[in-house]
């Protein structure tokens, strides 16, 4: 199925979780109780530019810090498509869904852990990081060859553009869409 182009034919929007999926999953205390992660820039440019070419971003995550929501408004999700310090991710999935008036057919979710088991099950297009916990894997129908944090994202979302033909960039463009 995947590869093929029908397999990815419907998807319209992206929701990600994003400790394990957009980051490796580890995490630093910072004094100030807040945490770092790190992002791969090559998953944040594909969420961003599937964003500039009508794809609805989402992100649905149990974390919640002012630096999150800063780099996913940046990422292209719109406020009300951001789900931050959630502990429900198949009710959010479900919120996101009718206020963007889709079927959950129409999302690709990426996911890592128990947590977004529900959520991989419902989508469309569940996917998870090669590193992801087992239930994960078992409830996605891609697993990625690439680690959270390490071009799963971008690797998977590029795939899914190339099929619907909407994988091309006008470098000329470039600074006038981002």
């Amino acid at each position: 199925m995947e590869g093929n182009p029908e397999f990815y034919s419907k998807i319209k929007a992206i929701a990600l979780d994003i400790d394990g999926v957009m980051t490796s999953g580890m995490l630093i205390p910072l004094g100030d109780g807040d945490l770092l992660r790190i992002m791969d820039a090559k998953d944040s440019f594909a969420v961003r530019f599937a964003g500039q070419q009508g794809y609805i971003i989402c992100f649905i995550s149990g974390g919640k810090t002012e630096a999150l929501v800063s780099r996913c408004l940046h990422m292209g999700c719109r406020e009300e498509n951001l789900y931050l310090g959630t502990r429900g991710k198949l009710a959010a999935f479900n919120d996101f869904c009718t206020r963007n008036s889709l079927d959950p057919s129409e999302v690709m979710y990426f996911g890592d852990d128990i947590p977004d088991t529900q959520v991989l099950a419902a989508a469309g297009i569940g996917v998870a990081p090669s590193d992801a916990a087992t239930e994960a894997k078992d409830a996605a129908d891609i697993v990625s060859e690439f680690p959270g944090g390490q071009r799963c994202v971008r690797t998977e979302i590029e795939k899914m553009m190339r099929a619907q033909g909407t994988w091309y960039f006008d470098p000329d463009k470039y600074d006038r869409i981002f």
